[in-house]
């Protein structure tokens, strides 16, 4: 297969970005909406993806526009680390992506000790009694949801093996496996499809039952999900070595693989009737993507060749298909992101995690990372 499109792609999105950064500047990019991101507070659990993918740039470019202003974006998340009271589960999504990577990349301790009081805080979610780390805090009043956890959250445990790794400490890790042991048996399906939520009893730790949550149904297959499981796991097994994480990945992957259309970007949910499932979610895709290359890394010749082309078939359609490369007047990099259909929210648009997920998974063909989460 010819790679040069590869190439061509880094370009667009170096030059798509940095164009972008004259009216984002160090702000929080969310969703598209008629060609501008929305800038939303740095609480938002999408804070992390905007400075991640400067930096992830950054590394392949030498910008020095690029570094400054995703050093300015972690300095902003201060605020909301030292408040508390906005930090959930997404806590790995926000700090992976800028304190871990600052530090990954220039040795900060400022950064350093960011990310570890990350760490400390998204640790302190366990539920000893369910093993799991509770998803979000009741933002409305009377709200109860500390019984929740949601498929997301896989791809937050790299922060805690990163903790583990550079403190010495082992207790992060071994909250990390916990949670993911529990994924393994309460959240994907023998088929490979998962449940976005799943709600436990917090004083027992009893599973009470899986939830629809941003799919269409309980027992459908919102493709996110599956890409934040597929990743997650991947991430899960590099972290590890546990061959129940490496064997489950392959059984998402697969899934996930199975159910693309022909254009290989993901329907918004798999088990979606007929009629919205020309809903495409390049998210998932662009997820997908950059889990599917590293599960490639990670497996043998037969399986390696069927999880790297599967990506590559993914972002390049997404690349030629869905690139907003020649839109002047729209900021995002890919079209037809889809945040939360049943909510009715962000439909249809550019979204900043596809957007980088897309960066990193070029990154990834071109082996020029590092790769923040591992």
């Amino acid at each position: 297969m010819d790679y040069a499109w590869v190439d061509e792609a880094w370009h667009q999105c170096l030059e798509k970005t940095l164009r972008n950064t004259k009216r984002i500047g160090s702000g929080f990019p969310h969703a598209s909406q008629k060609g501008v991101f929305d800038l939303t507070e740095p609480s938002w659990w999408t804070s992390g993806f905007w400075p991640g993918m400067l930096w992830q740039l950054y590394a392949e470019s030498g910008n020095e526009v690029l570094k400054a202003l995703a050093e300015v974006c972690e300095v902003k998340l201060d605020e909301v680390l030292d408040a508390y009271v906005r930090l959930d589960h997404d806590i790995g999504f926000m700090w992976t992506l800028t304190s871990v990577a600052n530090y990954k990349l220039t040795g900060s301790e400022s950064s350093r000790i960011r990310s570890l009081k990350a760490a400390n805080y998204l640790a302190a979610r366990f539920n000893l009694k369910g093993q799991y780390i509770r998803a979000w805090n009741p933002w409305r009043e009377g709200e109860r949801n500390e019984g929740q956890a949601i498929i997301d959250c896989c791809m937050n445990m790299p922060l805690l093996f990163w903790a583990s790794r550079t403190s010495g400490d082992p207790r992060y890790a071994h909250i990390a496996e916990a949670h993911l042991d529990t994924v393994l048996k309460h959240f994907i399906r023998a088929d490979g499809s998962v449940y976005h939520i799943v709600d436990f009893d917090p004083q027992t730790g009893d599973r009470l039952e899986g939830l629809g949550g941003q799919g269409y149904a309980p027992e459908s297959a919102w493709s996110r999900g599956t890409a934040w499981a597929l990743y997650g796991l991947t991430l899960a097994y590099h972290h590890t070595g546990k061959d129940d994480y490496f064997q489950a990945a392959k059984r998402v992957a697969n899934f996930f693989l199975s159910r693309l259309p022909e254009d290989h970007v993901p329907a918004w949910d798999f088990r979606a009737p007929e009629e919205l499932r020309n809903l495409r979610d390049t998210s998932a895709g662009s997820c997908a993507a950059s889990g599917l290359l590293l599960l490639a890394d990670k497996s043998g010749n037969g399986d390696a060749e069927v999880y790297r082309m599967g990506a590559v078939r993914i972002l390049k359609s997404l690349y030629e298909n869905y690139g907003a490369w020649d839109i002047s007047e729209e900021e995002g990099l890919l079209l037809s992101g889809t945040s939360n259909y049943p909510q009715g929210t962000n439909i249809d648009v550019p979204l900043i995690y596809g957007d980088f997920f897309f960066v990193e998974g070029l990154a990834r063909l071109k082996n020029c990372g590092p790769f923040y989460w591992e």
